[in-house]
């Protein structure tokens, strides 16, 4: 059967390539020449043929077609030819030339997916016996005693206690597996919510899910990621859902700043589809791998670089003590506008200007989640006390780095003190250990003060020359 793609699409449950598919399996009947007419693949006989059918309608399996292994429709007439060549036909129909009830439609498409090349002969019976009860069952000329091999139904009952029990068992888990997990399938990715960082590990999910939205189990799942790898350093593969259809979770780890993934899967066909053969109409229609269709989902999400923070120390440039409660404001590079954050907003406090940190007890500040890569600028804001006479505040004193991704930038920025004021107390002993004694001047006169001061001068001139004219 053909779908999108044909009998070129390669399954990834049990698929086998078409050569080694003929050449590798055990088949319970001996192929005839290639040119003869239904060459058997793998299945098994019933014990007889059905009333008015024709010799060979007791096989129960495949038929070697060009090499690969098929499946007919169109009950009791003859078997494909290999030489016969074969058209994609239309959707598959009854024998009675009716639409397939969607639900028989549906189970057809996931069968082919899921078996048409398999290696087990009771998985190979129960499929033909089961394509053979929904396409070619009693209805209007199709009947059980028409000679005609053209309209003869096939007689279900009649083949299910003719055949192995341990078909008939597979018959039952075949159906039971193509009801649970029938298409339609819808493929999904999904790209985590939290904010990527590029060289950081990131889950995501890709999921299968059939129509009831349960996740279609042991599925294969292909993927292709660009800007991205997973951890073990391979950008694609092939992932499959559990026993449970869970969705599968990818660790993968962003390179770039678009990481995204693409993920193709198998599904059943919405319609089966089959080979009709060209020369004839009196020849059985024939299915084959290739009956279902390819689904296709991406998923993508922005990814930045890790985040960096920068760490100033404001310090004496004498001392090389630190200075702590010092106004600094981050900047850009410009010293004007503000800095970035990781998410590419602005750096601001909440007069919407840029951030303005104090150092601490240690005269540092860090500012954290810093946009990388970065140009930061720190800007004095004021001069700290004991620094105002080197302050300019048109220009403020500023240390700028580039902030790197995953680092911090370690900035510096340096005050020169006030210069000393040479003190108007003279010491009175050993510096640090006596007292100081100052002077203290009166510069206002009173009168009477003015007279007492006039007579002790005259009277200290008059001793004075007293004392010389003695001594002389």
């Amino acid at each position: 059967m053909t779908g999108q793609r044909g009998s070129r699409f390669t399954m990834g449950w049990k698929r086998l390539a078409a050569v080694a598919a003929v050449s590798g399996l055990a088949l319970l009947t001996v192929p005839a020449p290639a040119t003869a007419v239904g060459v058997k693949g793998i299945g098994h006989n019933a014990t007889q043929v059905q009333p008015n059918a024709t010799p060979g309608s007791e096989w129960h399996g495949s038929y070697v077609w060009q090499d690969k292994h098929v499946w007919c429709v169109q009950y009791a007439l003859p078997a494909p030819d290999s030489a016969v060549g074969y058209k994609p036909g239309d959707e598959l129909l009854t024998k009675a030339g009716k639409k397939l009830d969607p639900a028989v439609a549906a189970n057809i498409s996931y069968l082919l997916l899921r078996y048409s090349t398999t290696k087990s002969p009771e998985e190979a019976a129960a499929l033909a016996h089961l394509l053979h009860s929904w396409t070619a069952a009693p209805d209007g000329p199709v009947r059980f005693d028409t000679p005609d091999p053209k309209y003869l139904a096939y007689n279900a009952e009649w083949y299910a206690a003719r055949l192995p029990q341990s078909v008939m068992d597979t018959v039952a888990r075949l159906r039971a597996d193509a009801e649970a997990n029938r298409g339609p399938w819808t493929l999904s990715a999904a790209a985590p919510t939290d904010p990527l960082v590029i060289g950081t590990e990131s889950t995501w999910t890709v999921a299968l899910l059939k129509q009831n939205d349960k996740g279609v189990p042991n599925a294969p799942i292909s993927f292709t990621l660009t800007d991205a790898k997973l951890t073990d350093g391979s950008a694609s593969g092939t992932v499959t859902t559990d026993a449970n259809g869970a969705p599968v979770a990818l660790k993968v780890i962003p390179t770039g700043p678009k990481p995204a993934i693409a993920v193709t899967a198998d599904s059943p066909a919405d319609k089966p589809v089959v080979h009709q053969p060209i020369q004839t109409e009196n020849m059985q229609r024939i299915v084959t791998t290739g009956g279902e269709k390819e689904l296709t989902a991406a998923a993508n999400a922005p990814a930045r670089t890790a985040p960096g923070a920068v760490k100033i120390t404001k310090i004496d440039s004498e001392t090389k003590k630190a200075i702590a409660g010092v106004a600094l404001r981050v900047t850009a590079k410009d010293q004007t506008s503000p800095a970035l954050k990781q998410d590419d907003s602005p750096l601001v406090g909440t007069d919407g200007k840029p951030l303005v940190l104090q150092t601490g007890a240690d005269g540092t500040v860090e500012v954290p989640g810093l946009r990388t890569p970065q140009e930061i600028c720190l800007v004095e804001v004021a001069a700290p006390k004991g620094y105002e006479e080197f302050f300019d505040p048109k220009a403020p004193p500023a240390s700028c780095g580039s902030v790197a991704p995953g680092s911090t930038l370690a900035l510096e920025l340096v005050n020169k003190p006030n210069t000393p004021v040479v003190p108007s107390t003279i010491p009175a002993g050993t510096e640090g250990s006596t007292p100081v004694a100052t002077a203290s001047f009166e510069t206002q006169l009173r009168p009477g003060l003015m007279l007492a001061v006039g007579g002790l001068v005259l009277l200290g001139a008059a001793l004075a020359g007293l004392l010389v004219w003695r001594r002389q």
